[in-house]
């Protein structure tokens, strides 16, 4: 039997994200040329509710879309088939721009290296940084997060899961052991 609790729930997921939004038009100065680029399936929606973050702020309107890492995956041979998620972008590509890659759970960093590389055969972006609901530690890779929404400790046996209305009904990030 597993047991969870929730470590956020969908106010602090609220506030997480608009800290972020912040963060992010601080560092870039306004935003401008900034693409956001969510890893399916909960990191397109978590891009989706950063830009519109943005635009309450300051107004501006940052492009945003989706990024599917499934082929550039190492584990492909490991485990059961994945279904292929979406790639949208932008209707001006990567080119120049500095995107911003978005995942709900920060772990191993072999997803963000997947998206790395996905993106190389997209374009040449003018840099890449990095936009996370969760960081729960235990690097395989080195990555790190440029924004965070909440630094949390994990054992490797435990599991995060986060929840978001538009996929499951409600706002929460449980923490399972």
């Amino acid at each position: 039997m597993s047991d969870s609790r929730a470590v956020l729930e969908g106010p602090d997921i609220h506030r997480a994200l608009t800290r972020i939004a912040h963060e992010i038009l601080e560092r870039t100065k306004g935003a401008r040329d900034v693409i956001l680029l969510g890893i399916p399936t909960r990191g397109a929606t978590l891009a989706k509710r950063l830009g519109e973050r943005i635009a309450q702020v300051e107004d501006v309107k940052v492009a945003s879309g989706s990024l599917d890492v499934t082929m550039y995956r190492d584990d492909l041979r490991s485990g059961p088939a994945r279904a292929l998620g979406r790639t949208e972008l932008p209707a001006d590509g990567v080119d120049d721009k500095l995107v911003v890659l978005v995942d709900d759970v920060l772990y191993s960093g072999r997803t963000i290296r997947a998206a790395l590389d996905a993106l190389n055969d997209l374009g040449r972006p003018r840099a890449v940084q990095l936009a996370v609901l969760v960081d729960r530690g235990h690097r395989e890779l080195p990555i790190r997060a440029d924004y965070v929404g909440k630094n949390l400790p994990t054992a490797k046996s435990e599991k995060v899961k986060v929840l978001l209305t538009e996929i499951d009904g409600r706002d929460a990030v449980e923490l399972i052991k």
